[in-house]
């Protein structure tokens, strides 16, 4: 699980905004925002979107608290609450038009500065994956999202999705291949670019 992971709030917080405190709302919104904007942005590859969908999903998440009963963690119900509004988001016919359009330059917004040589290979890396990551087909790129940095089991996805259990395994198969594909391609380009 990726940002969502160890994060809380004390019972008592809880407690306090299912009974309407904005205090305790602030609190809630304090720790679960940054990883539903992370995980929106990765789903839909737009920060501007990420915006929406953060504002989206607490609105749902303030409306809903009175109903949450705690069978699972409060970070679990959030990020459910975010991977809906990030698949709504996908599936709406806005979306199909503007994906042409991507601003393609948000990824490389976000890079920092390196403290050594190792380090400077890994924020290549994850460079090179999150651009890899971004080129892949909408659907593929949110199942390898939900697989593996969410956690989700296949047949969560499908759920999720309105699929099959082999439609999200087919489209996890064919994503890794294609990001296989993509970095070595990658990597082949960086190799020549330098030797030249």
């Amino acid at each position: 699980m990726s940002g969502f992971a160890n994060k809380s709030v004390p019972r008592d917080v809880l407690d306090r905004a299912q009974r309407g405190d904005m205090r305790a709302h602030a609190e809630i919104f304090r720790a679960f925002s940054r990883p539903v904007y992370t995980l929106a942005a990765r789903m839909t590859g737009s920060t501007a979107v990420a915006d929406d969908i953060l504002q989206e999903t607490f609105l749902e998440v303030i409306r809903s608290l009175g109903q949450f009963r705690a069978e699972a963690s409060l970070a679990t119900w959030v990020r459910r609450i975010a991977v809906s509004k990030s698949l709504m988001h996908l599936r709406s016919a806005w979306q199909r038009r503007a994906t042409l359009f991507r601003d393609l330059g948000e990824a490389e917004a976000t890079a920092i500065e390196p403290a050594t040589p190792g380090e400077a290979r890994a924020v290549q890396l994850n460079m090179d994956l999150e651009r890899a990551l971004a080129r892949l087909p909408d659907v593929s790129r949110v199942v390898v999202l939900l697989y593996d940095v969410e956690g989700y089991s296949h047949a969560e996805i499908a759920r999720q999705m309105g699929m099959s259990v082999s439609f999200s395994k087919s489209q996890l198969s064919r994503a890794h291949a294609r990001l296989r594909e993509m970095l070595g391609e990658q990597r082949a380009g960086g190799s020549d670019e330098r030797a030249g």
